[in-house]
């Protein structure tokens, strides 16, 4: 499905809710696309202390959107929506996870994310979150901060796992 960019002119002046969008969606398909033309082992190259790989960021941005659009919306435990109980969790890659695999659970995620939101205006308070309601103009803001972390995160490692490849071989 194509989104507009947030520089597309006709997002400059569009509704709040279209630019939160049109951002969102930017961040989700740059994290997504952080895979792309790499090879399972590259994915999945550990390069700093913490449980982050590039294939751990991407299925930790599927935990994120099943928290915020999922559990806060729906008010279902992470149990019933089985994802683990906490984000730290959600990094951790089993044997089946491929490139392939977290890609598609992830478009899947962000698909039903959108579903989720589109009855919903941003003064609508989702109350499955630990924080108690919120309003879904905050939950759209939140997630768009730690996205955009996650971007960056992506971007240094494939610049790194990239780099090494192309030094050795």
């Amino acid at each position: 499905m194509d989104f507009l960019s947030p520089t597309d002119p006709a997002v400059f002046h569009a509704t709040l809710r279209d630019q939160f969008e049109s951002f969102l969606n930017e961040h989700r398909a740059a994290l997504h696309d952080s895979l792309n033309g790499l090879t399972e082992k590259q994915a999945r190259r550990s390069l700093v202390p913490s449980k982050t790989t590039l294939l751990g960021l991407v299925k930790h941005a599927t935990f994120v959107e099943k928290v915020w659009f999922d559990e806060a919306i729906t008010c279902r435990s992470r149990t019933e929506i089985g994802i683990p109980d906490s984000p730290d969790e959600s990094f951790d890659l089993d044997d089946g996870d491929t490139i392939a695999s977290v890609q598609r659970a992830y478009e899947q995620a962000c698909a039903a994310s959108r579903e989720a939101t589109a009855v919903l205006t941003l003064d609508d308070l989702v109350r499955g979150n630990r924080r108690g309601p919120l309003p879904l103009r905050w939950v759209y803001l939140h997630v768009l901060r730690e996205l955009a972390q996650h971007c960056g995160h992506a971007d240094i490692l494939r610049e790194q796992v990239l780099s090494d490849s192309a030094h050795h071989g």
